[in-house]
């Protein structure tokens, strides 16, 4: 794995839908695994907050083949922003809500460090939610399911966390997961800049938000990633132990992988 070169990966003109009012939606195609093989390209998306597309945006996603949206928000986020324009695709729409109250809506400690908060947020939410994010896979490892997209608000947080575990239990290496969700850096960058005259009402969501819910410092990820194979040796064993069965990974490896 160490002849990979990441960065070439991360800027595969492949990687990024190119949408107007969504800014993080991209595909987890390309990246190798430890076993030879590499996830299929327009397979298996992630992404932000669908609820903004237009409709030709809307009709682009349609066209990339995706049949399945699995929307992470909570039950307050949908009834405030709304889903995917499901009443005008046949799309099968799924509502998995990782978290019941978002970091908004609640008091968080703060760290000198954005890193550092990043981590204490995600091992929350694994310690609280694991079960929400194996129901997840096991959707994504059924039959007819994919192409899909998952997303959350920002696609950064319980989206990077859904996307860190498949890919993952596929076999591709934490460094390539990381850079994967340091991406949201960029994006966040492309959505602030649109925001500001398209969507003023976000924008000064934005500038108003802690810095340290916008942060997507790969470091955290990489920390993560360490938590999970020091206690249960592998990603793929942490799957295991948090519901997801033998069975449903290698299915979700048979759609989303190249074969050997």
């Amino acid at each position: 794995m160490s002849s990979i070169n990441v960065t070439a990966l991360m800027d595969d003109d492949r990687r990024v839908a190119p949408l107007f009012a969504v800014h993080n939606f991209r595909d987890l195609g390309g990246y190798p695994t430890a076993d030879g093989r590499e996830t299929r390209w327009r397979t298996l998306f992630r992404a932000d907050g669908l609820y903004r597309l237009t409709s030709e945006d809307a009709q682009t996603v349609i066209d990339l083949g995706v049949r399945t949206v699995i929307d992470l928000r909570s039950d307050n986020e949908l009834r405030a922003r709304g889903t995917f324009p499901i009443d005008k695709h046949d799309v099968a729409f799924h509502h998995l809500p990782i978290i019941d109250v978002t970091w908004g809506e609640t008091e968080t400690p703060e760290f000198d460090d954005d890193a550092d908060f990043l981590v204490w947020a995600y091992r929350e939410m694994l310690a609280e939610a694991s079960p929400r994010f194996a129901d997840a896979i096991t959707l994504l490892a059924q039959e007819l399911v994919l192409p899909a997209v998952f997303h959350c608000a920002a696609g950064k947080d319980r989206t990077g966390i859904l996307a860190a575990l498949i890919l993952g239990a596929l076999g591709v290496d934490s460094s390539i997961i990381a850079a994967d969700y340091g991406l949201t850096r960029q994006a966040t960058q492309r959505l602030l800049v649109w925001a500001r005259d398209h969507n003023p009402e976000l924008a000064d969501l934005y500038a108003n938000m802690p810095a340290r819910f916008v942060a997507a410092d790969p470091r955290a990820m990489q920390v993560i990633l360490a938590d999970i194979t020091a206690e249960h040796s592998s990603v793929y064993d942490f799957v295991r132990a948090i519901g997801v069965t033998d069975e449903s990974i290698a299915a979700l490896a048979r759609t989303v992988l190249t074969t050997r």
